[in-house]
């Protein structure tokens, strides 16, 4: 040990210089180097753009995903300078291109850049460095202007090739294959960010465009086109009506905009018939995914201006407590976006917003503005405090129902649901619970299972569709009231993370559609009401084989037909021979060949497959051996990378409007694999 330790010096010590850094840690800048980060480089380019359209200088901005995989991003801002840095000696241009945290957004007042999203300033730097190659064009003083890089590093100077009357800069990458997992770029996560961006920067228009026809080999997905433009003038008025458009609203969008000493304040909401809340927030046009000091404010004034509203106008009667904050949340959807000089977010991930003094800013905005709408708009204000009021009385029937139901010694495990097979394990850390459907596919988990670790729920039938029923009928329903228990945490009020009992919450159904509808079922009980758990990455789906194949001594599981169709031909066994056979659900089949020599028939093994349409099918050993033992199962983790879109899926398959559940199946029909009626 003494002499390991005499031979660490400063030679060991390894500094990383000017771009090296985000090589070597590439997940430190852009989060992951999976298709996330991929999709990344195009945020930062794009968020240079769009603080180019904050600050006027902008109000164009094209994308294209080219045919040979690039990515083009371009806009008619001012374009990047072109003179020599003072401090590097380099071009303005190849200075942010290669120095991390350079860039207008540090220059101070004179920068040009009162507003910016790229507070971090990696930005094009960082796109830089992880890119194979990189061109940039910069359209400034009548002349176009050129420089190439690879990995990073300038191949020459900056060049003079051409002469324009239009301003602007337009940057091409090419993802370095050896820094990310794929190089593919995702034309859906592509536009749902980019229609995001046009929604929060008012009259500036984005354009997308797919060049990749060869990648799609002539079968264009239905509803598919190649170009898109984004252009909207009512901001996030537009984008609340797009999050609210297969809703029942009880209102008309209310929508209001100041700007203030600590900068611009954008709301609108919209309520509707629906029992959840969906508020989305932006700072500089980031997504605060965690609220912040701009969600607190906007909440606490929501809360107050409506209280106050239905006392002075009677009615919230003298005796009567005050809704709270959860109440006037019911069915609510919301946009806040604010604009502020110098944002302070938690975080490489800007995910959260921690100015102080845009609450209160919010706060007066929001109370001066919605208390004169409640005023001037009596009818709709009388619906809202409708609305109001009967979520109270909802959450006061669900309190005295859970505290009924869901005892303090139930909450915290002392008497558990009589179904749960309960792990001997107390440590959350290395627990796990199944849910698993019906009494049948439950006996071969419980007999199948390590008793240690894992704990076994079975419910029978389906559970009640949260997404169309309040709290307080919620707990009247047997099985989700067991499920509740048996997780520990609580809900509603009473929600608390920490009691969790598994980490690992997995759902275990049938591949039949009634299957398919438990966990749909499942998945929007956990979305509304325990999105937390989600975000912990503590829910699971578990992935049972559809097919056991055997050949003599051989059994061979295979998850999916084109699994099975592998495994067949590894066993010498074709598709026609298999319809020959007929060897479906566990018939057997017998190959004879004549063998020309001796004219005698000879038998090969015979060839069984077997189709698993229930859990309950398999015996305790075959459950363990292909979905339950951790070495060797193989389950999908549940995870919302976007929750507006999640939140819109979940409104439409189990929402009460029926007309876009309809379109949504005959939409997407043609795309289902082993469906089973």
């Amino acid at each position: 040990m003494a002499e390991n330790k005499s031979n660490y010096s400063a030679d060991q010590i390894q500094v990383l210089k000017g771009l090296e850094p985000v090589r070597k840690r590439p997940g430190m800048y852009i989060g992951t180097t999976d298709v996330r980060g991929l999709h990344h480089l195009i945020w930062e380019i794009v968020d240079n753009s769009i603080d180019e359209g904050m600050a006027g200088y902008c109000d164009t901005i094209l994308i294209v995903v080219n045919e040979d995989g690039s990515v083009t991003v371009a806009d008619n801002g001012r374009g990047i300078p072109v003179d020599k840095h003072k401090t590097t000696g380099k071009s303005a241009l190849e200075t942010v291109l290669t120095t991390l945290h350079a860039g207008g957004k540090f220059g101070g007042d004179d920068s040009g850049y009162k507003v910016s999203g790229g507070l971090h300033g990696v930005g094009v730097s960082v796109v830089n460095a992880l890119s194979s190659k990189l061109v940039a064009e910069v359209r400034r003083d009548g002349k176009v202007y050129s420089q190439e890089y690879r990995v990073g590093k300038a191949q020459d100077d900056i060049k003079e090739v051409g002469e324009t009357k239009s301003t602007g800069t337009s940057i091409t990458f090419w993802p370095d294959k050896d820094v990310f997992e794929t190089l593919e770029f995702d034309m859906n996560m592509i536009l749902t960010r980019i229609r995001q961006q046009a929604y929060l920067t008012k009259g500036i228009t984005i354009s997308v465009e797919d060049k990749r026809i060869d990648l799609y080999e002539g079968k264009i997905p239905q509803g598919y086109t190649f170009k898109y433009r984004f252009y909207f003038e009512g901001g996030v008025k537009s984008y609340v009506d797009h999050l609210n458009q297969n809703k029942d609203p009880i209102i008309d969008t209310v929508y209001m905009e100041k700007q203030v000493d600590e900068g611009n304040i954008e709301i609108a909401l919209q309520y509707s018939q629906s029992y959840s809340e969906n508020i989305i927030t932006f700072a500089n046009n980031i997504h605060t995914a965690e609220g912040g000091m701009h969600l607190t404010g906007f909440k606490s004034a929501l809360t107050r201006s409506i209280n106050s509203f239905a006392r002075a106008k009677g009615f919230l009667k003298e005796k009567d407590i005050n809704m709270t904050t959860e109440d006037v949340r019911e069915g609510l959807t919301a946009v806040i976006s604010v604009k502020l000089a110098d944002p302070q977010f938690e975080g490489q991930t800007k995910s959260k917003l921690g100015n102080a003094e845009i609450r209160t800013a919010v706060e007066q905005v929001f109370n001066e503005k919605f208390s004169e709408y409640l005023e001037e708009n009596p009818n709709e204000a009388k619906a809202i405090i409708a609305k109001n009021m009967l979520a109270t009385r909802a959450r006061l029937a669900s309190r005295a129902a859970r505290d009924t139901v869901l005892r303090k010694g139930a909450l915290e495990g002392a008497t558990l649901p009589g179904k749960l097979a309960d792990c001997s394990s107390k440590n959350p850390s290395e627990s796990e619970i199944y849910i698993v459907e019906g009494d049948s596919a439950g006996g071969s988990a419980k007999q199948g299972r390590d008793r240690y670790f894992q704990a076994i729920l079975p419910l029978r039938g389906k559970i009640l569709n949260v997404e169309q029923a309040r709290l307080d009928r919620m707990l009247n329903n047997n099985e989700i009231k067991s499920l509740i228990i048996a997780m520990g945490t609580g809900i509603g009020e009473t929600f608390d993370i920490e009691r969790i009992r598994y980490h690992r919450i997995v759902i275990m159904t049938d591949a039949d559609v009634d299957g398919a509808h438990i966990r749909t079922l499942l998945l929007t009980f956990f979305y509304r009401y325990f999105k937390p758990l989600i975000d912990a990455g503590y829910i699971y789906i578990a992935q049972p084989p559809l097919y056991r194949i055997g050949k003599g001594k051989t059994q061979v599981y295979a998850y999916t037909d084109d699994e099975k169709i592998a495994v067949l031909s590894e066993l010498g066994i074709t598709d026609t021979e298999e319809k020959d056979g007929d060897a479906e659900d566990g018939e057997e089949t017998e190959e004879n060949t004549d063998e020309v020599t001796t004219e005698k028939k000879t038998k090969k093994p015979k060839v069984s497959i077997q189709r698993y349409k229930g859990l309950g099918e398999m015996n305790p050993d075959q459950l363990w051996d292909t979905t339950m033992d951790p070495q060797k199962r193989t389950m999908l983790k549940v995870t919302v990378e976007d929750a507006e879109k999640a939140d819109a899926i979940f409104d439409t398959l189990m929402g009460p409007e029926v007309l876009p559940r309809r379109k949504f199946i005959q939409t997407h029909a043609k795309k289902v694999k082993n469906l089973d009626i």
